[in-house]
């Protein structure tokens, strides 16, 4: 099953929390998917958005208390506007959104193909754009909300062999930054910007040589579990961050806290 210790478990829940209905997009695998199911901890309602039709059916089995899931892909307009009014119409409305599809492809600068280009930017960027103008018009005209989007250290950093995530990384963190100075004090917004994270997606691109060489640089030797970013999406989307907007939280062990001394 997905998930950790449960909120009762840990003895709290977010303030704020349990009425909230949910969006979660890339929500059927690796980050989305344990965001997904510490928000059902927490009481909340959730629909899931994913455009891997069988990672939807799988997510809606292990998360069989889910309101609904949705497949759609965020790069298509059109895909989102019909996605976002099923979402509503599963819950009623949408308080929070968790924009946190994206897509990485491993490769040099200089063999990255225009087509490449533009895949990683439909989904990481524009597709960001896409379903948080989609939420924003929501929550602006219902009074309020919270939109938070994965960013990551990549778009704050240099990082080799990911020029083209690194780059619609950078732009979410700027579009969150206009965003939340132009919707507020309606809507608040947010990114969250994991280091290395041990996701489906992060596996598939490192061997366990790979994965060890970045552990022994990260301070706490190790990398994040996608439940310990899931419990930062659900303290930002909680009461308990109400003055939280327009920055990004970073969870990276401290892997960015140095410079070349501490490598």
């Amino acid at each position: 099953m997905i998930g950790s210790a449960s909120s009762k478990e840990q003895g709290k829940f977010m303030r704020g929390l349990k009425p909230k209905r949910v969006l979660i997009t890339g929500g059927a695998s690796g980050i989305g998917a344990a965001t997904a199911a510490r928000f059902l901890e927490e009481g909340a309602r959730v629909v899931v958005l994913d455009r891997d039709v069988e990672a939807g059916e799988r997510i809606q089995r292990e998360l069989p208390s889910l309101s609904g899931v949705v497949n759609a892909d965020v790069a298509s307009l059109d895909e989102v506007k019909a996605a976002f009014g099923k979402a509503v119409q599963m819950m009623g409305a949408v308080d929070v959104l968790i924009n946190n599809a994206g897509i990485s492809i491993r490769h040099s600068f200089l063999d990255i193909t225009p087509e490449e280009w533009d895949k990683v930017m439909a989904v990481n960027l524009t597709g960001v754009f896409y379903v948080a103008q989609t939420a924003a018009r929501h929550m602006t005209e219902k009074g309020s909300g919270v939109i938070l989007q994965t960013a990551s250290t990549n778009g704050m950093m240099g990082y080799p062999y990911y020029a083209d995530y690194n780059a619609s990384k950078a732009g979410v963190i700027e579009l969150t930054k206009s965003m939340a100075l132009e919707l507020a004090p309606k809507v608040r917004v947010n990114a969250v910007a994991p280091g290395y994270v041990l996701t489906p997606m992060q596996r598939a691109e490192y061997s366990d040589e790979m994965l060890e060489e970045v552990n022994r640089k990260i301070p706490m030797r190790r990398h994040a579990k996608p439940e310990e970013i899931a419990a930062l999406f659900a303290y930002l989307a909680s009461d308990d961050a109400a003055f939280a907007t327009g920055h990004v939280y970073v969870m990276d062990g401290a892997e960015t806290a140095g410079g070349l001394a501490s490598r």
